[in-house]
């Protein structure tokens, strides 16, 4: 719907402003200049630059005075017949984004509703009878924008038949005579394989963790994995698509004539003096192949635990437990939360060549010198737990398992740590107490989890807050009292947006932890089946353990991250 017209700029800038002044005063000379303003924008612009209110918040009036219903573009698909709606030049000149037509009803975003003239001048360039608004940032609908009328497939046919060089990264492709043998003629076509290049560059740049190849109906999506979350960056014409594929395979040395199995491969890029490995998979799909490419960046293993991020308090701990002779040590979290690199870079850090250490994974995602990493194959029986048994008679000092999936393997592993070797695992629980309620629900004794046992590590990722953009602002006594926020502290710093994040408000993540380190008292709690709260109190009081939450209350305080992104990953 659309605001009524005799609601004016003067109307909705009182409701603004006393909004703001029940949260914070405004100075004398702002309130001056405020007042001086004629239209929204140049209103807006004060407000957004001296840090009086956010634009969710002038929404939220918005939406409250017109009874206007939000949405949030990020979580929008945008459809490429989007762009038939509108021109191009009418929805960047007035900031709006095509949503859907119906009849002779075009509903459109807008972070400004009041621009009721604008919509009058819409309704006669395209010849329709109304328009309906919902609201969206402005930082979300220009990036929307962007997307749809400047990265369509038809600029990426312009792209394929230009003479384009991406000199900056170099594809290492695997020595498969026969896979090579078999290359289709338009995978060997110059902007094809550039294309490819230009895909894996950008990546690279914009520290994409991973890449989505998607088939549409009608298009090859490509999409970047940007600190958690997935971002839609280009697409390929349908045509085109054969060829991509059979260039992926080719550069992965997959089997290029199957289409109707997944398949893993691998490969290499030379990028800014440096080797980074590509693990690829591919899956059939309704319209084709799906593929993924996960970053591996082995630089990110030499950095150390003191450099992943973490706080003082846990590393001390962290740092202590890995200083262990035998014993188990788990890292828990759900899929995408780092475990895999924090058990990379302990075992960076305590390699040694007087020590013999083995990794049982699957797959492989890092390739360490010095180390012996083995690749479970459970079609021919190379499983977790017969693996482990084989690791065994081999002396080792250290074994990494991938993951405990089954009773088979925490038995193994359990027994393991008991006869001398430091086993380093990963376990899928939200907590660190709750790995032991796991591994009992496995199966295995209490007494033997007791005496195996060095810690159990919960691990989550934060975005952190991008540090040319991001703004103070003061909390309520509520909020601050309820969250039960450390240091007394009310000023903390939240997202806001600009071109070096991409207009997200943050840029790269950091880990925040909760470490439960084992003493006598805890596996006298464990042996008893004491309850997750008793042993959780005990550690709190006793052993400097702290909930996830907190750790992340803590990056907060140092403006690292915001409250908003600590809540979003761990709130149950």
């Amino acid at each position: 719907m659309q605001p009524d017209k005799n609601i004016t700029h003067m109307t909705i800038k009182g409701k603004i402003l006393s909004f703001i002044q029940k949260n914070k005063p405004i100075e004398q000379h702002l309130a001056e200049i405020i007042e001086q303003t004629k239209d929204y924008d140049s209103f807006r612009k004060i407000l957004l630059e001296n840090n009086l209110t956010s634009e969710e918040e002038l929404l939220f009036i918005f939406s409250k005075e017109f009874r206007i219903p939000f949405l949030d573009l990020k979580k929008y698909r945008i459809s490429p017949k989007n762009k038939e709606l509108l021109p191009k030049e009418t929805a960047v000149k007035y900031k709006v984004m095509p949503i859907y037509r119906i009849g002779n009803v075009l509903t459109l975003a807008t972070s400004n509703p009041l621009n009721i003239v604008t919509y009058d001048d819409i309704k006669l360039i395209i010849g329709v009878e109304k328009i309906d608004l919902v609201l969206s940032r402005e930082d979300d609908i220009l990036k929307a924008l962007d997307i749809l009328y400047k990265t369509t497939t038809d600029d990426f046919d312009r792209f394929l038949e230009e003479e384009v060089t991406v000199s900056s990264v170099g594809i290492i492709e695997a020595e498969n005579k026969e896979s090579l043998e078999n290359l289709i003629t338009e995978s060997k076509h110059p902007p094809i394989v550039r294309a490819i290049d230009l895909i894996v560059y950008n990546a690279l740049k914009k520290r994409a963790s991973d890449i989505h190849v998607e088939p549409q109906v009608d298009r090859l999506l490509v999409k970047y994995r940007i600190d958690g979350a997935l971002q839609e960056e280009f697409s390929f014409p349908k045509k085109n698509q054969q060829a991509v594929i059979a260039r992926l395979k080719i550069i992965s040395s997959l089997n290029i004539t199957e289409a109707r199995l997944p398949q893993d491969g691998r490969f290499k890029v030379k990028f800014e003096g440096r080797e980074i490995d590509f693990r690829v998979s591919s899956l059939p799909t309704h319209f084709g192949e799906k593929f993924v490419l996960r970053v591996l960046d082995k630089e990110s293993l030499a950095q150390g635990l003191k450099n992943l991020g973490f706080s003082p308090a846990p590393l001390t701990l962290f740092e202590e437990a890995i200083k262990a002779p035998f014993g188990m040590l788990l890292v828990t979290g759900p899929t995408g939360s780092g475990k895999s690199t924090t058990l990379y870079s302990i075992i960076n850090q305590i390699n040694t060549p007087d020590k013999n250490i083995v990794t049982i994974e699957d797959p492989i995602e890092y390739h360490l010198e010095g180390i012996t990493q083995i690749q479970t194959l459970s079609e021919i029986g190379l499983t977790f737990a017969n693996g482990l048994r084989s690791v065994l008679r081999q002396s080792p000092d250290i074994i990494m398992v991938g993951e405990i999936r089954d009773s088979e393997t925490a038995d193994i592993a359990i027994k393991a740590s008991l006869t001398g070797e430091f086993i380093l695992s990963t376990l899928h629980t939200n907590t660190a107490v709750g790995a032991i309620t796991r591994l009992i629900d496995m199966g295995i004794e209490p007494f033997l989890l007791s005496s195996s046992l060095v810690a159990c590590i919960a691990q989550r990722l934060v975005r952190k807050l991008c540090t040319k953009c991001r703004e103070t602002y003061q909390i309520e006594q509520a909020v601050f009292s309820h969250l039960n926020l450390p240091g007394g502290k009310k000023e903390f710093f939240r997202a806001k947006g600009c071109p070096a994040c991409n207009n997200t408000g943050y840029k790269g993540r950091v880990a925040i932890l909760e470490i439960l380190l084992f003493d006598d008292r805890i596996k006298q709690m464990v042996v008893s089946r004491a309850s997750e709260e008793d042993i959780a109190k005990y550690a709190y009081q006793a052993k400097g353990y702290r909930p996830l939450k907190e750790d992340g209350f803590t990056k907060c305080v140092d403006g690292v991250t915001s409250i908003e992104e600590v809540l979003r990953v761990t709130s149950e």
